[in-house]
């Protein structure tokens, strides 16, 4: 009697002989020339967004007590809403390097 192998059967098997059964890859610092200075550049450039953050909060702040005290809601709305983008953006630029490492855990348990 003559029996027949089902055809995808021996492609599975054949892709799984040909596929590498475990890849571990990580960064490093050393792969590439300028890490280094690359690093100096975003944490300067984290520098300045918190500076930017702060200065953002104090015209915010300004804005929202002119538009309190002239009795204009919409220069104070104007201000408030400068308030919290200001605030939002010093947390994000705090917590960059904590929710991209999180997120890269995340991404090595998948």
């Amino acid at each position: 009697m003559l029996t027949l192998a089902h055809p995808l059967s021996t492609l599975s098997s054949g892709v799984a002989a040909v596929l590498p059964a475990d890849i571990n890859i990580s960064p490093n610092s050393n792969g590439l020339p300028g890490i280094s200075q690359l690093r100096t550049i975003v944490g300067a450039s984290m520098t300045v967004g918190l500076i930017l953050s702060v200065l953002a909060l104090i015209v915010s702040a300004i804005v929202w007590a002119l538009g309190a005290n002239s009795s204009n809601p919409h220069l104070a709305g104007r201000g408030k809403t400068g308030v919290l983008i200001a605030l939002g953006a010093a947390i994000i630029t705090g917590a960059a390097v904590a929710l991209v490492n999180f997120f890269w855990n995340v991404g090595q348990s998948v």
